[in-house]
């Protein structure tokens, strides 16, 4: 599947980037955001639950609705890729993992300075002042979206405590952007993996680093705008390509 060429080429590497879309945490089980609008969801317009005016109009439906995803990743476990993403980084001196993703699957499979540009499921903050919440530890007994849920409210302020992610009408972080756009002008190498490359401003990404000299790697499996602009494509699953990737990689090491 790897040639010598390709391998070395990773090898020599000084920095990669793995920028990781929904497909990546699909394969541990975790729905997409609109896989997740099914069954009890369906009947809601994605604006209700992911907008600032729907969850002031509706703060226990939307509260629930996340609350119910965040149980749902609570539960799941990082897959093959997660896994070999990690292992990745003893291949090269310096890897960076940008996600659009909301869970901590990449956390959790080993990987330290995350980027999520779309926030975080884990990090809930008051609506009003900001400030963040904790969660209380441990998993709740019953999956909160099967109910509304009325949010907690900020120990500081009174106000409701929101999901940390971004919703419809807001900009991403300013911090989380420029360290993401920073890191794909700088390095040799950058993985899109899982991505539909459909959502802006993420789908720069692979373009910005292509036109500062990288190469282009995609594993996804099916058809992507970056097709034609990938200088390697890898159609198929991540949990199965990332392995034998890190494995062809340990031979030649």
């Amino acid at each position: 599947m790897f040639t010598e060429d390709f391998l070395l080429g990773l090898l020599r590497a000084k920095h990669i980037v793995v920028f990781t879309g929904a497909g990546m945490s699909a394969e541990s089980g975790i729905p997409t955001f609109r896989d997740a609008q099914t069954g009890l969801w369906e009947h809601y317009d994605p604006h209700v639950l992911a907008s600032p005016s729907g969850f002031l109009a509706n703060k226990a439906l939307v509260w629930g609705w996340y609350e119910w995803r965040r149980m749902q990743v609570l539960k799941a476990e990082p897959n093959a890729g997660h896994l070999a993403i990690a292992d990745l980084m003893s291949y090269s001196e310096r890897l960076t993992v940008i996600t659009q993703n909301v869970d901590d699957l990449h956390e959790r499979a080993g990987n330290r300075g995350v980027t999520h540009l779309h926030g975080s499921l884990h990090k809930p903050r008051c609506f009003d002042c900001g400030s963040p919440y904790t969660f209380p530890v441990g998993i709740p007994d019953e999956p909160a979206g099967s109910r509304r849920l009325e949010p907690p409210n900020c120990s500081l302020c009174n106000g409701p405590i929101r999901p940390g992610v971004v919703w419809f009408g807001e900009p991403l972080s300013s911090t989380d952007w420029n360290t993401a756009e920073k890191a794909a002008m700088e390095c040799d190498v950058f993985f899109s993996i899982g991505t539909s490359s459909l959502v802006w401003p993420a789908s720069q990404l692979p373009e910005r680093a292509v036109l500062h000299g990288a190469k282009l790697i995609q594993i996804n499996p099916t058809p992507t705008p970056l097709d034609s602009k990938a200088h390697y494509h890898f159609k198929g699953n991540v949990g199965e390509i990332m392995p034998a990737l890190v494995t062809s990689l340990a031979e030649i090491f």
